[in-house]
């Protein structure tokens, strides 16, 4: 699908150039001549930008921004202004109402293309980093795998999640869930920065999932990384009495009590050393068949898949 802009301006002229300039670059464009429209079109349809011009009768371009960030629907969109006022403190003040950027009319068109492609690629980016642990999401970590595998050179795709997390969120509360999730990144990350070269990447999926793209020689000194960290520091996390009799007790629906041991983590590890591996979707479902063979064994585990 193509980018949606959204053009509020209350000079026809300027409207018309912008929006035939953005639709050659390939934009979605739409047009609104004053700040009450824009404001409509926005909120019936968010754009993925707003070029917002300050200077307009009636409902000014500042009020126009206040308005979008204040809306559930339009708090995260980018919005570049467009602004007459050369004072410092003219754009100081729409900086801090929100907007991401702003563009001195008169404007030059391959400056404003510009911002505007630079603005949208720090959206994505943005969208796509996990708010919790800081890691890239989705998004990048597909990119990054589908990279590695159209490169032709050997690699190794880690997938690792958490063994009784889900139990220990429901006896602990989200909030100190979130603390693991994040302790476990920081394991990672440590690992990564530990064996790992310059192009070591990990990502998180969400939830207690991760990923790690290393090497095929740095794969199996990652995991054993990993794991010593992750072992070492998880009871931290746990009340005292629990870690000491090394389980916690959750009631299910019945209101019967269960016992799940200490969290632990289990890793699962492909590469194209023994095989070839023609896609990111059948590097993805192979590096989950390892993890679930790596959680069917207690404590934390590793496998690497060696098939040939």
């Amino acid at each position: 699908m193509r980018e949606r802009i959204l053009v509020v301006d209350d000079d026809p002229d300027i409207l018309q150039f912008v929006r035939m300039n953005l639709e050659l670059e390939g934009f979605d464009t739409r047009t609104a001549e004053s700040g009450k429209e824009g404001l409509a079109m926005a909120k019936e349809q968010p754009p993925d930008l707003v070029l917002l011009d300050v200077m307009m009768p009636g409902m000014d371009g500042l009020t126009v921004l206040k308005n979008l960030r204040t809306n559930q629907a339009t708090a995260n969109c980018p919005v570049i202004i467009l602004t007459a006022k050369v004072l410092a403190d003219d754009r100081v003040r729409a900086l801090d109402l929100g907007a991401d950027d702003y563009v001195s009319k008169p404007f030059d068109l391959t400056e404003l293309l510009a911002r505007v492609r630079s603005v949208l690629r720090r959206a994505q980016q943005m969208r796509d980093i996990s708010p919790l642990t800081g890691l890239p999401g989705n998004f990048r970590i597909s990119n990054e795998l589908e990279e590695r595998v159209s490169s032709g050179e050997g690699f190794a795709f880690v997938y690792a999640d958490l063994d009784n997390f889900k139990a220990f969120n429901d006896h602990y509360g989200f909030m100190r869930g979130d603390t693991v999730i994040k302790f476990t990144a920081k394991c990672l990350l440590e690992a990564a920065a530990e064996v790992g070269g310059d192009q070591a990447f990990v990502g998180h999926i969400g939830g207690d999932d991760f990923v790690a793209v290393l090497t095929p020689e740095e794969a199996e000194p990652f995991c054993k990384a990993v794991i010593e960290q992750y072992d070492a520091g998880i009871l931290e996390f746990y009340d005292t009495a629990d870690a000491l009799q090394g389980y916690i007790e959750v009631k299910d629906r019945r209101g019967e009590r269960h016992a799940f041991p200490v969290s632990s983590i289990s890793i699962g590890v492909v590469t194209n050393v023994t095989r070839t591996i023609e896609s990111e979707w059948e590097a993805s479902a192979i590096a989950v068949e390892m993890k679930e063979y790596a959680k069917r064994q207690s404590g934390s585990v590793y496998e690497i898949d060696r098939r040939l």
